[in-house]
């Protein structure tokens, strides 16, 4: 049965530790269970990624919201907004200037491998975890 997209939708990099302790964190504490993920190198993230015009090197956590596409430094924002207290707090950081977020969003996600480390392959969703994990038959864009 294929979904539109009518969650917040994180696009992550699946193998990067960083990124997977990120959506770990968000599951958490997401209680009203409203994220949904998908890994950006999955079949699901380059169905997304072609139809949604994003660009194939993209480096960077993507939030698909309200019809929107969110990039590097609003992304991590919009998420966290999202997200109930003190979480949403975090979204005070908008006020810095866009252009300064993403440098240091930037230098963060160009070390993440070495900083974090990095798997082999794609996380696996568990079994309580699969229906926030979208395949791509499931998705209708």
């Amino acid at each position: 049965m294929q979904k539109t997209i009518q969650n917040p939708l994180v696009l992550f990099d699946g193998v990067c530790n960083l990124c997977n302790g990120t959506v770990n964190f968000i599951l958490k504490r997401d209680k009203q269970k409203q994220f949904r993920f998908v890994a950006l190198q999955s079949e699901a993230g380059m169905k997304i990624k072609q139809k949604l015009k994003i660009p194939n090197d993209v480096d960077s956590v993507v939030l698909i919201y309200n019809g929107k596409v969110f990039y590097e430094s609003d992304a991590a924002l919009k998420i966290v907004r999202l997200l109930p207290a003190p979480w949403k707090w975090l979204a005070a950081f908008q006020i810095i200037p866009q252009n300064l977020r993403n440098t240091v969003y930037r230098r963060i996600a160009r070390n993440r491998y070495h900083w974090f480390g990095k798997k082999n392959v794609c996380r696996i969703p568990t079994a309580s975890e699969r229906e926030f994990f979208p395949g791509k038959n499931e998705l209708h864009l």
